[in-house]
Parts: C-alpha cells; structure tokens; sequence
C-alpha cells in the first residue's frame, strides 16, 4: 500500500482549538518537508469555529481534515478511534503525531493497535532517517538515563507523541493557503456503549507550573527539605513558582504537582533558575524550550550548563541567598 503525507492530531476542548496543536504543526512541517510530502491536521470535535480551523493553515498545515459533530462534543476514546481509524484506512498517512496530552496518551495506543501500527511515546526528538525515509523517533530511556532512538520501518502508519511545550508553537503566516475538509461522521462509527456523565478536577494538580513565566526550580543540591524556602523566596521575589527536579520530589521536599521533567511536566517559561539541578535528561526534557535559562551548580561540568543561557557556578547555600537579600532591597 501507498502511505504518504503527515498527520498531526489537533486538539479542542468545548471548540476551542488547543495550543498542543499548533505545536505539533513545528514538528509536523519539519518532518513533511523533509520528506517532501504535504502536511494535514486532523481535529476531531464539536462546535468547532471555521475561522478557528483557517488557524491551521495559517500556521503549516496544507490540508485540514474536520469531523464536527455533537456526538463528538467529549472525547471518548472508543468514538475518536472509530473516526481516526477510519481516516487513517482511507487517507493512508504515512506518520501520524499526537501530543502526549491525556488526550493523545489514550488515542494513540488504541488506534495503533486497531491499525497494527508502531507507536512510540513521550519523544522528545522527531526526524527523517535520509536512506529510508523512516521517522526517527527519539525518547529517554532506563530512567532517563540514555536517549533511545526507535524506529518502525515494517509498518505503517508511523505514530509518535510528544509532550506539550517541548516546542514553540508555529507560527502564523497569513499568506498560506491550504484546503479544509469537512468530514460527516457516519453513524456506525459512534460506539453508544460509554457515556459521559461527569467531569471531576483532580485536586492535586491545581498547581499550574507550565502557565508560569517563571519557574525557580529546585534539586538534590538543596540537601534537605528545610532548604527548600530559599527556592520558595526566590520565586516569591520574582513573581513565579516553585519548580522541583525528580530527585527532590522522590526524596520527599516537595509534591509531585512541581516536578519538572519526562515525568513530571514540560515547562516553557520566559524564564527557568535551575538551583542545585545537575541536569539529567529526564529534567531537560521538560525545560530546555524556555526562553532563558540560568543555572546555579557547584559542578562546573554539571549538564545544565550545556542548555544554560548564563551559568553560576558556585554555592548555591552562598548564591541565593544574595539573591533573595539584593531583590528584597530592590536592587
């Protein structure tokens, strides 16, 4: 079978379109003009806005599939499989990529079992092998330990997802043309065995840290719990929130909702102050997209420095509290 082109999997919730979507049309158009193909975005949804959907355009999409309907208003996994399937047996896309979004976490797997399709997830590297044309996809592995770089060459479609923020959304370009095509949902691709009957927040992520501008993250340099205020005050003078390393989290200094990193989340503030961080690439997975970085380590070789924009070396238990000291004065 003939598989060509790139799909991305939009996203909507209550027909706002998003932001993981538009960064995945980054990752898309760069894999679609490598391999010189078109690049399409598929948006499963209800009460989606036209003008919303020309955004995909506008920003590197060359193609827009849309299924619109009420019966899509939440998403159901056994529903949105059934339409993505379909699209994918009819359209033959040679890569499909999804954000690694509770959303996309559960779509993919499903549908890539249904399609007999390679999948690979939370990468936070995608590309074109030049021989083969096949995706390489890049992901840590054993921890966080060592990068892997996975590929599936015997089966198509190929299917990733990546974190959110990993990337800087596209950008738009009103000059772009493209076509969008509406998409009816047929009947028997409704699967009436599971309903939706309510939506419940989960308390502990009300800690928002990828909405942040600033993040003061904190790691095993601290030593203890008790060290944490400093990080804590220094965000306070700065106007921005408590990150935290995996390390510092396991260890008990902090919650879970903090943690920054593959398993943690992906943060992409204006600014990130790495404080007593090595920089394992399980945590620069999730913070190496902020615009600037500054990292504070005794180590000189630590890791971090090599994603910093400005390296402190020194102290930490010395630096900081200079910091804290120099911005409560004003200074």
């Amino acid at each position: 079978m003939n598989y060509h082109g790139v799909w991305i999997i939009a996203e909507a919730d209550q027909g706002k379109i998003r932001d993981v979507s538009f960064e995945l049309l980054t990752r898309g158009r760069k894999l679609a003009d490598k391999l010189g193909t078109e690049l399409t975005s598929v948006l499963i949804g209800n009460n989606i806005n036209n003008n919303d959907v020309q955004e995909f355009i506008y920003r590197g999409a060359d193609k827009v599939y849309v299924v619109n309907d009420p019966r899509l208003k939440y998403f159901i996994v056994e529903n949105y499989s059934n339409v993505l399937e379909n699209l994918i047996n009819e359209y033959k896309p040679e890569i499909i990529i999804a954000g690694a979004t509770t959303t996309g976490r559960t779509l993919m797997p499903y549908v890539a079992i249904k399609v007999n399709a390679g999948l690979t997830a939370d990468c936070t590297e995608l590309d074109i092998e030049e021989d083969t044309g096949n995706l390489l996809q890049t992901r840590p592995a054993i921890g966080g330990n060592i990068l892997a770089t996975i590929k599936t060459p015997e089966n198509r479609p190929q299917m990733a997802t990546v974190r959110p923020r990993s990337t800087k959304p596209a950008p738009k370009d009103k000059s772009r043309s493209g076509e969008i095509i509406i998409i009816e949902l047929k009947t028997e691709l409704v699967d009436g065995r599971v309903e939706r009957i309510g939506f419940k927040q989960n308390e502990r992520e009300d800690l928002n840290i990828q909405d942040a501008d600033i993040v003061v993250a904190g790691g095993r340099g601290l030593k203890k719990k008790e060290n944490f205020p400093l990080i804590r005050e220094l965000a306070e003078h700065l106007g921005g929130v408590v990150g935290a390393s995996r390390n510092a989290v396991d260890r008990g200094w902090i919650s879970y909702p903090h943690q920054v990193g593959l398993s943690g989340k992906t943060v992409t503030p204006e600014l990130y102050i790495a404080v007593g961080i090595s920089g394992s690439i399980q945590h620069l997975a999730g913070m190496k997209t902020a615009d600037t970085i500054i990292a504070i380590n005794n180590d000189p070789d630590a890791p971090i420095f090599k994603v910093a924009d400005f390296g402190i070396v020194g102290d930490l238990f010395e630096v900081i509290p200079i910091l804290n000291e120099r911005l409560a004065n004003g200074d």
